[in-house]
């Protein structure tokens, strides 16, 4: 996670001199984990909302999450436009267990307690947004109680307004 961090943020600082613009709506995909949708409004200069619906399938069990963050933005300094932001929300997971013994399979529905943490550029000429963040997680109820550090991705989204 550390190298893709970086990364990202060398590519950013260095990408042809493009300068961000401000933008207000954008919606798209975040490659990560989980596998999600995204939809991120502006309701100031600062402060965004993101929603999210994600899916992560495994051998043996699968979920489906649904996510809410509040994120205030801070723009760094001579960095083209490039912003990192930081925030909190809530997630709710449904989870579903095959046993694969011929056991009883079952679900489970977890609400999670998150964190975000992250950077985010809008191109200057293009429609486009990214971003990366870490989203660590609390598990408050059902499968997974405790803490989740392994949230999070990369976000592309196209942008509306």
């Amino acid at each position: 996670m550390k190298t893709k961090i970086t990364l990202l943020v060398f590519f950013l600082c260095f990408l042809n001199q493009s300068h961000a613009q401000n933008y207000s709506t954008a919606i798209g995909l975040r490659l990560g984990y989980p596998f999600s949708a995204s939809y991120k409004t502006f309701i100031n200069e600062n402060n965004a909302i993101e929603i999210t619906a994600g899916y992560r399938g495994w051998t043996g069990y699968k979920w489906f999450n649904i996510g809410g963050y509040y994120e205030h933005h801070t723009a760094i300094e001579n960095a083209g436009g490039l912003a990192w932001y930081y925030g909190g929300g809530l997630n709710l997971y449904f989870w579903s267990f095959d046993s694969g013994f011929g056991t009883q399979d079952y679900s489970s529905t977890t609400l999670g307690i998150s964190g975000v943490l992250g950077l985010d550029y809008k191109f200057k000429d293009t429609p486009i947004n990214i971003s990366l963040d870490w989203i660590p997680t609390f598990f408050l109820s059902g499968y997974g109680d405790g803490f989740g550090g392994g949230y999070g991705g990369i976000a592309v989204r196209y942008v509306l307004k």
